[in-house]
């Protein structure tokens, strides 16, 4: 199984010395999403950037792994929200990185369905465990709920 998309970056005016770093990104369902650096690194406020890309990956990945464990144990979830949050800073080799992410979902079940801590942590750490792109990391990521 592979994926693919397409960056792509035209040259445009911009200040004397800089370069524009507004580009888009299109995924290979069709969806495009204009993107940026960070603000810190002279890029645009208004689109997504790639450390901000890399946290919904993460985030969406949990999330969808966690519903599909809790679709098995035949527990219906109604809603997730998850307020995900990334930081960089250095890593080992003293490079700039995004060095922790923090997931904060917010799950509730079905009406009338009771659903014990115990196994909602159990979920969670299954859910992490078999995450695709949370195997792919490098950084620390907490699950906090």
């Amino acid at each position: 199984m592979g994926f693919k998309l397409t960056v792509n970056w035209q040259t445009s005016s911009s200040e004397e010395g800089e370069f524009n770093r507004d580009h888009q990104i299109t995924y290979g369902s069709g969806q495009v999403v204009n993107a940026s650096s960070a603000v810190e690194y002279k890029g645009n406020a208004e689109k997504v950037n790639p450390e901000e890309g890399l946290l919904g990956a993460l985030s969406s990945c949990h999330m969808l792994t966690f519903l599909a464990i809790a679709h098995l144990k035949r527990l219906p979830v109604v809603s997730y929200v998850d307020h995900a949050t990334a930081e960089l800073g250095k890593n080992e080799d003293g490079k700039v990185a995004v060095t922790k992410m923090n997931l904060f979902p917010e799950v509730v079940f079905g009406e009338g369905v009771e659903v014990s801590e115990a196994v909602i942590d159990k979920i969670h750490q299954k859910a992490h465990a078999n995450c695709f792109i949370a195997n792919s990391l490098a950084c620390d990521v907490k699950i906090n709920y």
